[in-house]
C-alpha cells in the first residue's frame, strides 16, 4: 500500500458469549470477525485497519450475581474494575487474532446500551463500514431481546454488514451466543 493510500477502517462490533462467558467471543461476534478477515481483508492485511468495539452493559440494579452481596462503596467498585478486565481479555481475543494474521487493529470498551453506543462510536470514530454478527432471533424474540443489528442498520452513519451465524452454530435458543 503507497503511503498516500489510507486504510480501510472497519469497525467490529463484538460482544461476549453468554453461554461459555468472559473471555469468550460470542458465536455472532467471532463469526462477523472471521468473515470480515477473510471475505474482505484476504491476503491484503496492509490495506485495513479492524477498530473493535465492545459495549459493557450496565447492571441496572447493580447486582450482577444473585449470591453475592455489595455493603459498601469498594464493593462496587471492585464490580466495576472486574467488568473492565473481562472485556479487556475479550478485546485481547481479537488484538491477538489480528497480531497473528499482521493486521493492523484497535480496540476499547464503552459502557451503556449497545445500539446506541455502537451509533454514537460510528459518528464519532468514522469507520469506512460496521460489522456486526446477527443471532437471527425470530420476530417472537426480537420484540422481547431487540436487535444491536437491525438498529445499527437503520441509525449508524456508515454501511453496515451483518453477518448471520452458521446453521451448525446456533445454539438451541437462539438468545444463547
Amino acid at each position: 500500500m503507497a503511503a498516500s493510500e489510507e486504510a480501510t477502517r472497519i469497525m467490529v462490533g463484538v460482544n461476549e458469549s453468554s453461554i461459555k462467558g468472559y473471555p469468550h467471543p460470542s458465536i455472532s461476534s467471532r463469526g462477523a470477525f472471521e468473515w470480515t478477515i477473510n471475505k474482505i481483508v484476504r491476503d491484503n492485511v496492509a490495506a485495513f485497519e479492524l477498530l473493535f468495539l465492545h459495549v459493557q452493559v450496565p447492571d441496572e440494579d447493580g447486582f450482577a450475581d444473585i449470591d453475592s452481596i455489595y455493603a459498601s462503596p469498594e464493593d462496587f467498585k471492585k464490580l466495576n474494575q472486574e467488568n473492565r478486565i473481562k472485556g479487556t481479555h475479550l478485546l485481547e481475543y481479537f488484538v491477538n487474532r489480528c497480531h497473528e494474521i499482521g493486521v493492523r487493529c484497535r480496540a476499547w470498551i464503552k459502557v451503556g446500551d449497545p445500539k446506541e453506543v455502537i451509533c454514537h462510536e460510528v459518528k464519532r470514530v468514522q469507520p469506512d463500514f460496521l460489522v456486526v454478527g446477527s443471532r437471527g432471533l425470530g420476530p417472537f424474540q426480537k420484540v422481547f431481546v431487540g436487535t444491536v443489528s437491525e438498529f445499527c442498520v437503520k441509525h449508524c452513519d456508515c454501511p453496515v454488514i451483518t453477518i448471520k451465524r452458521k446453521a451448525n452454530e446456533t445454539p438451541q435458543d437462539p438468545v444463547d451466543d
